[in-house]
C-alpha cells in the first residue's frame, strides 16, 4: 500500500530536491557551528569560523534567491486531494505557514548577520576575495541592537526545521501516506 501512494503522490523537480537538500544541509552546519564558535575564547580559531560562518552565510543568501526564483517559476507538485482531505484545516494551515516562515527566515538570518556584522565594523569578504558592500553604516549602538536578533532568527529557523522534519516524520510513520518520497533523491 505504502508504494502505491508513494507513487500516486507528484514528486519536486530534480532542481527542487537539489535546492532543499543543500539548503537543508548547509543551514543546519552553519547553525551548529554558530552555536560552536560563539563558545570559543578569542583566538585565531574562532576568528576563522567567524569568516567561514559569513562566507555560508552569504552563500545560503545566494541559493535562497535562486531557489525562491526557482519555486516562483516553477510551480511545486500539489498534495493530492486525498491527503489534503485527510489533514484537519489546523495541519493544512501549518503545511504553509510552516513553509512561509521557512523561506522568509532563509533571507532574514543572512541579512541581519550581514547587517551586524557590517555595524560592527566588519565588511564581509566573500571567500577573502570578494568585499561585499556594507550592508548598514558602522554603529556600535546599532550592532548591539541587531545582534541578538541573528540568534533570534537562527533558533526561530532552526524550531521551524524541527517542526518541519517532525511533520516528515508523522507522515511517513503515521500516515504512511508517501509524502517523504516526493523530495527524496531519485527519479524525478
Amino acid at each position: 500500500m505504502q508504494a502505491n501512494s508513494q507513487q500516486s503522490v507528484g514528486r519536486y523537480s530534480g532542481t527542487a530536491k537539489a535546492f532543499h537538500w543543500v539548503l537543508a544541509i548547509a543551514i543546519v552546519t552553519l547553525f551548529c557551528v554558530g552555536l560552536y564558535m560563539t563558545g570559543l575564547p578569542f583566538s585565531p580559531a574562532r576568528l576563522k569560523l567567524y569568516n567561514w560562518h559569513k562566507w555560508a552565510g552569504v552563500a545560503i543568501l545566494a541559493l535562497s534567491v535562486l531557489r525562491l526564483l526557482w519555486r516562483l517559476t516553477h510551480r511545486p507538485p500539489a498534495l493530492p486531494a486525498k491527503m489534503v482531505a485527510a489533514m484537519p484545516a489546523w495541519q493544512q494551515f501549518a503545511h504553509h505557514a510552516v513553509h512561509f516562515l521557512m523561506y522568509a527566515l532563509f533571507f532574514a538570518v543572512p541579512l541581519i548577520g550581514w547587517a551586524y556584522s557590517s555595524a560592527s565594523g566588519f565588511q564581509i569578504v566573500f571567500l577573502g576575495v570578494l568585499p561585499l558592500p556594507d550592508f548598514v553604516a558602522a554603529s556600535p549602538e546599532l550592532a548591539e541592537a541587531i545582534k541578538p536578533w541573528h540568534g533570534y532568527s537562527a533558533y526561530a529557523l532552526a524550531a521551524l526545521v524541527v517542526l518541519h522534519v517532525l511533520a516528515v516524520v508523522k507522515h511517513s510513520v503515521i500516515d504512511r501516506d508517501g509524502l517523504l518520497g516526493r523530495m527524496l533523491p531519485g527519479r524525478s
